[in-house]
């Protein structure tokens, strides 16, 4: 059984995925499932559940992706998808109450500081959640500690931000047009948190895993029309932070970013390159 949470060693993360950001991802969860899709499920072929199977996953959201791996696991097995955010729990709840003949549970949960249970799950996945750690080593380990002996771990996670132009082309546009953003630090609990392979690597070898295999994965991603990929790149990502703050300045930014969105417009909606690493690695 996961403990109740304990929020301290992440609270800025807690507060953040609580308020506004959270409540965002649950408005606009299709369009974010539709955007990120391809790359879970590239690493959920990279982890290979099996029929049976206890799944644990980590940062879960809205749980698109707890509720796939509980099909591959079959009534058999079971998925417990944990996350910080209570608005996207309520999310993953509603929808895992619409699919009943999965067996899913969701438990809000910090997995840095949680008792995840000992050598409980036979293997632990995520879709970009496992970058917002204030110590990713003890966050590692205590998750490590929840896995069966050999047990398997698989994860997502973006390479650096110059290398995905889906979330810096919108941004781009606007910067003309309002302040430039304070320079990102790269050591910092964030999505681009794991852009450097080898502080991936090192993070994973201090916590207690082996056999660890991160590859660059790169695709075309898209969240729908081009309307509808203004609104979500108004909401998420570095652009919607500075909108967050000044919101009068989107009527502003509004023609130029849609202009380069057009650019981008394919008969599958607005297609941007992004870049990930696919992470396997087992408890050593």
């Amino acid at each position: 059984m996961i403990s109740p949470p304990d929020a301290r060693p992440n609270q800025a993360q807690v507060d953040y995925w609580n308020a506004t950001a959270g409540e965002t991802w649950a408005r606009f969860q299709d369009q974010l499932d539709r955007q990120i899709a391809p790359l879970g499920a590239a690493a959920i072929q990279a982890l290979s559940p099996g029929v049976g199977e206890q799944l644990i996953d980590i940062g879960c959201g809205c749980g698109q992706t707890t509720l796939d791996l509980a099909g591959r696991v079959g009534p058999q097995g079971r998925v417990v998808g944990v996350d910080i955010s209570r608005p996207m729990l309520e999310v993953a709840r509603r929808r895992a109450g619409a699919a009943a003949a999965l067996t899913a549970d969701f438990r809000e949960a910090d997995v840095q500081a949680a008792d995840l249970g000992g050598s409980v799950f036979d293997a632990a996945f995520s879709r970009f959640g496992v970058m917002f750690f204030s110590d990713p080593v003890a966050a590692f380990a205590n998750l490590k500690r929840s896995l069966k002996p050999d047990g398997r771990l698989a994860f997502v996670c973006w390479r650096s931000f110059a290398e995905n132009p889906w979330m810096g082309t919108p941004l781009a546009a606007a910067l003309p047009f309002i302040p430039p953003p304070p320079p990102m630090d790269p050591l910092a609990p964030g999505p681009f948190a794991f852009a450097d392979a080898d502080r991936v690597r090192a993070i994973l070898t201090g916590a207690g895993f082996s056999a660890i295999d991160i590859r660059p994965h790169d695709t075309q991603i898209g969240s729908g029309d081009v309307e509808q990929t203004l609104q979500l790149a108004f909401r998420v990502g570095p652009l919607g932070a500075i909108l967050r703050e000044d919101p009068s300045r989107a009527d502003v930014i509004a023609d130029a970013v849609r202009r380069v969105l057009e650019t981008h417009l394919t008969p599958d909606g607005v297609m941007m390159p992004a870049a990930v690493w696919i992470v396997t690695a087992r408890r050593a």
